[in-house]
């Protein structure tokens, strides 16, 4: 009885510490935190485009990240792993990434420095710059159009990422045109690579793809994140009154009801047909407490998420 007791804290405390994390669980603006912090970000840009060089400040072994703009992760130094709903990805040294803009979940390792590049880069930015290369329309982009994907870094964009460390070094700012260059320059290095044909269908369905599709591809990918529905509508290129009137043509329901249901969706799934802790699923769809979680879990499903754990593990 007293190891059924010992076993029953224990399983509390666990409760109380993750209800903890979801609620200082913050989900920030990768950009703008970026932007606002020059000291701490070294950074240089050109527009709406804008590299930044820097040793990982992050404190928290997972934090929420979002950014209105693509961007490239290039690895100098360290490991850290990037999780989106299609997929994790673990970056190490030299490699590099291409996330769509959108959410993800990047966890931390601090066993040692980790230093990374990013490029960010808008959607039109890059489209306009294909467009000099080659032609959209001659492209047919794939449905599988995921999140984020790898980036191989061959001989010629291994010597690109070498060459943007001396701007950095340097107390002068680089001329805005030679900047312009240089993004085109990454661009066309990842463009030319017959290897990263998805980055070529990524940009070449946001020429061809109807406008409805395109929100759906937006929340499909980002559902499982806490974003204030302005977030959705900017990924979106929408105004929140605009958003709110194509989503309900999209999905035939509000943003916040299909949010609500797709992610109790998955989180069925995700205790039905996983090992993952009843903590560890509501943090990964994004609630922000347990109670909240457990409370809409049983409102749908008629069980709360533990009792339907016990019953799965009996």
């Amino acid at each position: 009885m007293q190891h059924r007791e010992e076993g029953t804290n224990s399983y509390y405390k666990y409760l109380v510490f993750v209800n903890l994390v979801l609620i200082f669980r913050l989900v920030y603006n990768f950009l703008q935190k970026i932007i606002a912090y020059p000291d701490t970000f070294k950074q240089l840009n050109c527009g709406e485009v804008l590299i930044t060089q820097y040793n990982c400040p992050l404190e928290n072994a997972k934090q929420d990240l979002w950014s209105h703009h693509n961007y490239f992760v290039y690895v100098l130094e360290g490991k850290k792993t990037w999780h989106t709903v299609a997929g994790s990805f673990l970056m190490m040294k030299d490699d590099c990434l291409f996330v769509k803009k959108g959410a993800s979940i990047v966890e931390q390792f601090f066993d040692g420095e980790f230093c990374v590049m990013i490029f960010f880069v808008p959607d039109h930015f890059v489209c306009n710059t294909l467009k000099e290369k080659m032609e959209p329309s001659q492209t047919k982009p794939t449905s599988d159009l995921r999140p984020a994907f790898r980036i191989q870094n061959d001989l010629y964009l291994h010597t690109f990422f070498a060459s943007m460390l001396p701007y950095f070094s340097s107390p002068l700012q680089p001329d805005q045109h030679l900047l312009e260059l240089k993004f085109k320059e990454l661009i066309w290095n990842v463009a030319l690579n017959p290897a990263n044909q998805e980055f070529i269908s990524y940009f070449c369905s946001l020429h061809q793809a109807p406008s409805l599709e395109k929100l759906k591809r937006v929340m499909e990918d980002n559902y499982c994140y806490n974003l204030p529905l302005s977030a959705f509508a900017e990924l979106c290129d929408r105004s929140l009154a605009a958003f709110k009137r194509d989503f309900e043509k999209c999905f035939q329901s509000s943003p916040g009801k299909w949010l609500m249901n797709k992610r109790l969706e998955q989180a069925k799934l995700l205790l039905t047909h996983t090992e993952k802790a009843v903590g560890e699923v509501a943090f990964e769809l994004g609630f922000e407490n347990l109670s909240h979680f457990s409370k809409a879990f049983k409102t749908k499903f008629n069980h709360t998420p533990v009792s339907l754990r016990q019953k799965e593990t009996a």
